[in-house]
């Protein structure tokens, strides 16, 4: 549950800390004190869009900041699985807007991105405002509302209902790939054969085409370098006197006074070092000087060879390896035409078997589903009597899907509903009163708020369009769905009101230089006043007084 709410320099709040507590919390506050911006805030800290026209007038940035007690399992898992450290079930969440535009979100002080900060806050709480029962007006998401009944049951069979159709999906396209590519495939045979004995033919070596580049460059030049070659050997081994028997007379000289200086004597080490190398490299330049031979059979060979490399390069590749890749894929495709009609058979049997295998786990599921509808009907209508729906019929109609099999199984779910007695049932959408809205979301969320462990509910004005008996309902049902879960409530309505446990009031204030709001806890006493306030305007009298201690006494 949200224990604190900090906020700094957000919209016209300047600085306010509040405490909430499990159970009905109730926020009330006159007409354009800023009870919406106390939840928009609120919706921030939950990963909702930033905006820099939230940051307070002359400001930098705006700072929000949420302390989560006991949060749910789940989200302590996903906190886990990211390397973020949870401290007995705590969560620190804080949001900043920069006026620049930047937006930076920590949790338990470890920046993370905004998508992250939305899963997470999916599994701490549920942001309900006057216009989100659009949502249950939208027929796609009601089969998802059901299978959250009898979960337990439903949701490991949707499961592999999933697995399944995926694998299903899977082998129909690679059938239907087969199938589309087989024609083409026969159309190329005869010229993706010749292409395969073409490359195979060459024999190609990775990498022998650099190889056979060196082995030219040495046979076209091969008389200059073998002239080169002996005139350095000669020159340095052969000729009299050679260069070695000078460095050997020069050798002898340095040995005679090496005794005489201990700079003579480095000097002939390092003579002897260059001696000895020389000479290593003059048996080298004889080897390969040796090594040296010109054959006009073996340039044209070379030659040949290269021109062959080149012309398969142009095309099939610029590279000897992208040729041989290439020329697996001829296989491959080859071989798949040549095992075409055996390809289809196994696809057709695998298909056909996964197909009997999602056929009976739709059954399946569509039977738990309408088991679970039967009894989703009977305890939502329990609950639209409570909210003085007295003449209500709800059915959950199933059909089946157009197009077959779906990773949702083959059931369409739409709710239906009948508010007054004598009325034929209609989809939600056809409901025309907003505030008969307000109740059926409120239904709804009695039953599904026990399935869906999301320990929060934050209630922006849904009350709007309902008033007199059907508020104090509404009151009495948010009362009871706080049994379970902690409730955040914005309300204008004193029947509401008087059903909190906790209240708390917007106030407004203005200095000369600006106008600010926070949120103040109200004792008893002033819980009183503040219903008085809500039903009679600025005059409040003892009758005003009394009726708010009614009222408060009626809620219990």
């Amino acid at each position: 549950m949200i224990s604190h709410l900090t906020v700094k320099d957000f919209a016209i709040i300047n600085e306010m800390d509040v405490d909430f507590y499990h159970g009905l919390n109730i926020i009330t506050g006159e007409t354009g004190a800023g009870k919406s911006i106390v939840i928009e805030a609120v919706s921030l800290a939950l990963g909702s869009r930033a905006d820099t026209a939230f940051v307070r007038s002359g400001k930098e940035k705006a700072i929000i900041q949420l302390v989560i007690e006991d949060c749910s399992e789940k989200a302590a898992n996903l906190l886990n699985e990211n390397d973020i450290p949870v401290d007995e079930h705590q969560i620190v969440i804080k949001r900043e807007i920069s006026a620049t535009g930047k937006s930076v979100c920590r949790v338990n002080n470890q920046i993370v991105s905004v998508s992250f900060l939305n899963s997470l806050c999916k599994h701490l709480a549920d942001i309900h405002g006057q216009y989100d029962h659009q949502s249950l007006l939208d027929p796609e998401l009601h089969i998802n509302l059901l299978d959250l009944y009898h979960r337990s049951e439903i949701l490991p069979v949707k499961e592999l209902v999933e697995k399944l159709y995926a694998e299903y999906k899977e082998l129909t396209s690679k059938l239907h790939t087969l199938l589309s590519n087989a024609a083409e495939y026969q159309r190329k045979r005869d010229f993706m054969s010749f292409e395969l004995k073409e490359i195979k033919e060459a024999s190609l070596i990775p990498g022998e085409d650099a190889e056979l580049e060196s082995q030219l460059l040495i046979l076209q030049n091969s008389e200059r370098i073998y002239s080169n070659l002996n005139a350095i050997y000669t020159s340095v081994y052969e000729e009299s006197p050679s260069v070695l028997e000078n460095l050997s007379k020069a050798h002898h000289k340095l040995q005679e006074i090496a005794t005489f200086s201990s700079a003579v004597s480095a000097l002939l080490s390092d003579f002897n070092d260059v001696y000895y190398k020389l000479e290593d490299i003059c048996h080298e330049v004889r080897t390969i000087r040796d090594d040296i031979t010109f054959s006009e059979e073996e340039l044209d060979t070379a030659i040949s060879r290269i021109d062959l490399i080149n012309k398969l390069k142009l095309k099939y590749g610029g590279s000897v390896d992208k040729i041989l890749e290439y020329q697996t894929k001829l296989e491959e495709d080859l071989s798949v035409i040549e095992n075409i009609d055996e390809a289809k058979e196994k696809y057709s049997h695998e298909i056909s078997v996964y197909e009997e295998q999602l056929q009976l786990a739709c059954m399946r599921l569509s039977k738990l589903r309408k088991e679970a509808a039967i009894e989703f009907e009977d305890k939502l209508k329990e609950q639209l009597l409570e909210l003085s729906f007295n003449s209500a019929e709800f059915k959950i109609d199933f059909s089946e899907q157009p197009s077959g099999y779906t990773a949702n199984g083959i059931d369409l779910v739409e709710f239906l509903i009948s508010t007054n007695k004598g009325e034929p049932l209609k989809p939600l959408a056809k409901i025309a009163s907003g505030g008969e809205m307000s109740r059926i979301m409120l239904a709804f969320k009695k039953i599904i708020g026990d399935y869906d462990n999301i320990p929060t509910m934050i209630f922006d004005e849904i009350d709007a369009g309902i008033s007199g008996v059907a508020a104090s309902v509404v009151g009495k049902k948010l009362k009871e769905i706080a049994q379970k879960h902690q409730i955040i409530c914005i309300t204008h309505l004193p029947q509401i009101t008087a059903c909190g446990q906790y209240n708390f009031k917007i106030v407004k204030n203005s200095d000369e230089e600006s106008t600010y709001t926070t949120v103040v806890p109200l004792s008893e006493q002033e819980k009183v006043e503040e219903i008085a306030r809500l039903l009679g305007g600025l005059n409040i009298t003892e009758a005003t007084i009394k009726s708010a201690q009614d009222l408060i006494a009626a809620s219990r």
